[in-house]
């Protein structure tokens, strides 16, 4: 009995007009466009400066793409999973807000907040609707609007992010192809490591908290780097052992865009060739949940029918994994 996997077989983006480069950065903090290139790989990053863009609207503005793109309907859509961190409200999930403004008017929604790992934990997700026969196009989107939770006078953590949003497109893959594995992993210690503060259930917003910029991303960057490193590398190596496979089987690696010196990282741990390992943190800085369908949108006329790709997130929580596909 043959298994049914899930295959991508569309990819959409978006990011905002507004480019914030790190010449900007260096007249609103303590700052060098060297300092930041050299410890973050980041050049420039987009930025949604209209008050009226939220999230919703660049998610739905990368399926409006992907959609053209393979000339799809969006009444045929059957689910939208997006994941986020960054919600248009906390109550009315930003997936139904998407469905509604892509016209997604028959698709079951919903959200998933994982961080920068949500997308990997999205593409699982939405893949087992396709595996189960339930669904037959889903699609999968990975969007945050950061600027709306970063701090501009910590220089700290305003140089590492940006905006924007990525979706793909999951059908029911052909034999040989589509989403063959996953390893994800959870670890709540790391949970006040990288967070928001308020906002939430336990600190709801006050005069205080918003005195004290608790409703800002914060992080103490070094646990943070390390911890990463050690994430993707772990999970990337324990998903080749279990498939029998080594990297040389591998002809691309999709790792999150935090910081390029921990892509380094883990391409070196893995005896990873740079060549193989995607890369545009440059011109979008870190964009959460958006970072790898962002890649496989502007990569996507590189991957050929076949080519074995690992992708793998680490993010707050702590949240990390690794996904392995075939392109189809």
């Amino acid at each position: 009995m043959t298994t049914q996997l899930a295959a991508i077989t569309a990819v959409g983006g978006f990011v905002p007009e507004t480019i914030l480069d790190n010449a900007a950065l260096e007249k609103l903090v303590d700052t060098t466009d060297a300092w930041i290139t050299t410890r973050t790989g980041i050049k420039e990053r987009r930025i949604a400066t209209d008050p009226a863009m939220a999230t919703s609207d660049m998610t739905a503005n990368a399926i409006l793409n992907l959609l053209e793109s393979k000339n799809i309907n969006p009444t045929d859509v059957d689910c939208i999973i997006l994941a986020t961190s960054t919600p248009d409200y906390l109550l009315t999930p930003t997936a139904a807000l998407v469905a509604k403004k892509a016209g997604l008017t028959t698709a079951f929604a919903m959200d998933i907040n994982a961080a920068c790992s949500g997308f990997l934990f999205a593409l699982s997700t939405g893949a087992m609707f396709i595996e189960s026969g339930r669904y037959k196009k889903v699609i999968v989107a990975g969007a945050d609007k950061m600027s709306s939770i970063v701090n501009y006078k910590d220089r700290n953590t305003c140089v590492l992010f940006g905006d924007g949003a990525g979706a793909v497109l999951l059908e029911p893959a052909k034999e040989g192809y589509g989403l063959q594995d996953n390893i994800f992993k959870t670890d709540g210690n790391g949970g006040e490591v990288l967070s928001v503060p308020a906002g939430g259930s336990l600190l709801p917003a006050t005069i205080d908290t918003i005195a004290q910029n608790l409703h800002y991303v914060q992080q103490d960057g070094r646990t943070v780097f390390k911890n990463a490193i050690r994430g993707m590398t772990s999970a990337c190596a324990q998903l080749l052992e279990k498939n029998n496979m080594t990297t040389q089987d591998i002809d691309w690696v999709i790792p999150h865009q935090a910081n390029l010196r921990i892509i380094d990282a883990v391409g070196e741990s893995l005896n990873l060739p740079k060549e193989k390992i995607k890369v545009n943190i440059q011109r979008y800085g870190n964009t959460t949940a958006a970072t790898l369908p962002l890649v496989l949108w502007d990569y996507q006329n590189d991957f050929k029918p076949g080519d074995k790709i690992l992708l793998t997130a680490f993010g707050a929580g702590f949240t990390w994994g690794a996904s392995y596909l075939i392109w189809q």
